[in-house]
């Protein structure tokens, strides 16, 4: 299927509700209850063909096949490994995720994280698998993937050495849960390896969907004690660590029994009478289900005995424990807030945020302009407009302002590791649109805007991570948010999503698909005679001018111009320029017709010398996009594109008779539309025969 199709056919499947968790999309197009069924049927066990038992499944470098880490590897079933295998046992917990030989403990925290909330767990891990009497060798689990969910089959052969799991295994030994999740999110990622080095929030991504940000708590916003508040009222996942300074700090245990390099969650947030004044607690749980925090606050301590009104105070041995808000920021050192959409949160009594979010793409020559260092094309990167109507409800920091965090993320980065590519450096600028510019979402705002106009707020930094995101609080109205990577014309996929305390209204902002074609046909009779004679020297014996012809005639004109540079005139856009102009369907030019083509050619020529700003004799892909409005065209990004894609150089200008051909090209299109669409609808139907005229013309 062609790429535009391709790409038709997924925006069709997601508005009939395809990619929502309920109704996953099959990853490969692999449909686990009919694979397995098929196995049973055939009493064998599943061996997946799309991701299999074979090196290149492990990695392309420290894991590749000629790596001594990988010699003795062997793969082998659950069945192979243990006499009675189970998926869970007991409820899924912590102790079931240890690490193995691979460098992802950002993901093994991440899914420690899973077991705390059923109901994500449940989302990630379905329920309808095991080692029981349907078990063919198959398994399978669902993974958040720039906003959609799919569904990862996977087959259950494992890599292990000397007999055990080289990656990640139960403290236990017989569950296998968590092994098999590790593979199937190798399998979205390419292999293994894809998997080395990464930051917990985007596994807490992966897991639910949510928008996950990143607190450093040597310097914390002087409100973050009520965005955590915030956060836990609006069902958001929650975690926190201490940092390590060295391999032998791993799960050190400090004096007060608080545990480095561990990660905790953070379950409750409250402030209580204390001697009469407002004392700030949060709530904490250990994985483990024991080891507490025994400073002040925890269970037992005396500063219960002097609380007045509510008291949130539980007493049990179970990995929860209170501590005073001034002693977290003392003893921890980030935190990590995922929230969460709101169709991952169950209980109605939570504060729902708002969500939106959109798909976009960075392309060399047409929208991948880089950061705001480069002002001749940082106008070209993809645009999107936010409106902000409703101030917060009871602010927290005492300033009115609307709340929202803008997440960034750029797709499938770690599948590109193979390649020898790896993550951009990726951030955003948002910008207050002028009332000139406010309730307009057809119109992609140009290089004058942006050298004349300041940004109000940006990423906190530009980075090399998936993602970038970033909390902001502005007051009501209306801003473009620009996402980049830092260097230009790099290729990339992103989505960027908006998460709102208040319902927002966030659309792409783009111009409009449209066309001011004027009527430049000349008719024979307005030909004057100069013009007549030379046709009649130029056109032959027939007094028509074929295609063939007409490449002989435009090459002999240009070669002789030294202001533009061209390669001269292909059969094919001389073909295109016929079709255009061929009234009587007769494959050829007339005198009438070719007064016409020469007409457009000769405004064609005026636009692309202004458009050709350092008289270079070519046009660069930015002076291009100009160049079109100009001839009477707006094109949104994604034609833009195309055409940067199919008629420029590698060094991304465009040449003269490409420049023709490409406006004749687009002409053509809209006038054959117009005719077909005669009722102005903005559709036009076709049978298959009607498809195929239309195509090959």
């Amino acid at each position: 299927m062609s790429g535009v199709a391709s790409n038709l056919a997924k925006k069709r499947a997601l508005a009939a509700g395809f990619g929502t968790n309920a109704n996953a999309v099959r990853y490969l197009n692999q449909d686990f209850a009919s694979l397995r069924a098929q196995c049973r049927s055939a009493g064998s066990l599943f061996c997946d063909p799309t991701f299999p038992a074979a090196p290149e499944a492990l990695g392309f470098n420290e894991l590749g096949r000629s790596s001594y880490k990988v010699r003795g590897v062997t793969w082998k079933r659950p069945t192979e490994l243990v006499s009675n295998p189970e998926f869970i046992l007991g409820g899924a917990t912590r102790t079931d995720i240890c690490q193995g030989a691979l460098g992802d403990c950002w993901l093994l925290a991440a899914i420690a994280s899973l077991t705390l909330n059923e109901y994500v767990m449940a989302r990630v891990v379905p329920q309808d698998q095991g080692f029981g009497d349907d078990y063919a060798g198959i398994f399978h689990f669902q993974f958040w993937q720039f906003g959609e969910w799919v569904d990862v089959v996977i087959d259950d052969r494992l890599p292990a050495k000397d007999g055990e799991l080289l990656f990640v295994h139960s403290a236990e030994g017989r569950e296998f849960w968590s092994a098999l999740l590790e593979k199937a999110y190798a399998k979205v990622n390419g292999c293994y390896e894809a998997l080395s080095g990464g930051s917990t929030t985007e596994g807490f991504e992966d897991f639910t969907g949510g928008i996950a940000e990143n607190y450093d708590l040597r310097k914390p916003p002087s409100n973050l004690f009520a965005i955590i508040k915030r956060a836990l009222d609006a069902g958001a996942l929650l975690g926190c660590s201490i940092d390590i300074t060295s391999a032998a700090d791993s799960e050190a245990v400090t004096r007060q029994k608080l545990v480095k390099g561990h990660a905790y969650s953070l379950t409750g947030a409250v402030e209580v009478n204390y001697r009469g004044r407002q004392e700030k607690l949060v709530r904490m749980r250990n994985p483990w289900g024991q080891m507490e925090w025994t400073g002040s606050w925890s269970d037992g301590s005396s500063e219960w005995d002097h609380v007045q009104g509510d008291c949130p105070h539980a007493n049990s041995e179970d990995g929860e424990f209170w501590m005073s808000y001034s002693d977290f920021l003392r003893h921890y050192s980030r935190v990590e807030l995922c929230t969460l959409t709101p169709d991952t949160i169950e209980d109605d009594s939570v504060k729902h945020w708002s969500v939106s979010k959109f798909d976009g793409t960075w392309r060399r020559g047409s929208t991948a302009g880089g950061c705001r260092n480069n002002p001749y094309t940082f106008w070209m990167n993809p645009q999107f407009v936010i409106k902000l109507e409703e101030e917060d409800d009871d602010p927290d920091d005492g300033e009115d302002g609307c709340s929202f965090v803008v997440g960034l993320i750029q797709k499938n980065r770690r599948k590109l590791r193979k390649q020898g590519e790896d993550m951009h450096t990726i951030g955003f600028a948002i910008y207050e649109l002028p009332r000139q510019f406010q309730g307009k979402r057809d119109v992609h705002l140009d290089k004058n805007f942006f050298q004349t106009h300041a940004q109000t707020a940006r990423s906190e930094t530009f980075i090399n991570l998936r993602e970038v995101c970033s909390r902001f609080k502005l007051p009501p109205g209306e801003y473009l948010i620009v996402p980049s990577t830092f260097e230009p014309n790099l290729n990339g996929d992103f989505c960027i999503r908006v998460f709102s305390e208040k319902q927002t209204d966030t659309q792409p902002c783009d111009d409009p698909v449209s066309a001011d074609l004027e009527d430049e046909t000349v008719s024979d009779s307005e030909v004057d005679e100069g013009f007549r004679g030379l046709f009649c020297k130029l056109a032959g014996d027939d007094m028509h001018i074929s295609a063939v012809e007409l490449q002989t005639i435009l090459n002999k004109i240009v070669s002789k111009r030294s202001d533009i540079k061209t390669d001269g005139f292909s059969m094919e856009t001389c073909r295109v320029m016929v079709n255009l102009m061929d009234n009587s369907t007769d494959g050829k030019l007339g005198l009438g017709e070719f007064a016409t083509l020469w007409k457009k050619v000769q405004r064609y020529l005026s636009i692309y010398k202004k458009n050709d700003s350092d008289n270079s004799g070519t046009m660069s892909t930015p002076e291009m996009r100009v160049a079109f409005r100009d001839a009477g065209f707006t094109l949104n990004n994604t034609i833009y594109q195309l055409l940067v894609a199919r008629y420029s150089d590698p060094n991304m200008t465009i040449d003269f008779d490409n420049f023709v051909g490409c406006l004749m090209k687009l002409e053509m299109m809209f006038r054959v539309f117009n005719q077909l669409d005669k009722q102005g609808s903005g559709s036009i139907e076709l049978n298959f025969q009607q498809w195929i005229n239309f195509a090959m013309i």
